[in-house]
């Protein structure tokens, strides 16, 4: 069977993709240190293995979905997963933000972001 797979080069003078970031509302402070933008730049290092983990996470938290990754504890989780900051973070966001932030993960994730 012949393999039909091709590997693109970079391109020597293509622009940087832009790091997916959030800006925040307002500022936002979680255990003594304040936040104006959370760092979301992991999303192009995600897996189908971090999405399954989410939606293992989301089962257990008791969360039943026809689509898992329009729920706000997919996306807090994915959240933690990309930046480094614990779930807490995410769950503490103001709703504007935390609204925000699922918008800029589901967007990344149809290709909107």
């Amino acid at each position: 069977m012949e393999n039909n797979l091709t590997i693109a080069a970079p391109e020597e003078n293509a622009p940087e993709a832009e790091t997916p970031t959030l800006k925040l509302s307002k500022p936002y402070n979680f255990e003594g240190r304040t936040f104006t933008e959370i760092d979301l730049a992991g999303l192009d290092t995600l897996t189908a293995d971090d999405m399954i983990a989410a939606e293992k996470y989301t089962s257990r938290a008791g969360i039943i979905s026809p689509i898992p990754d329009m729920t706000m504890e997919y996306v807090c989780f994915i959240g933690a997963r990309v930046s480094g900051q614990p779930i807490e973070f995410f769950k503490r966001l103001p709703p504007k933000d935390a609204t925000a932030l699922k918008n800029k993960i589901t967007g990344f994730f149809y290709g909107e972001g």
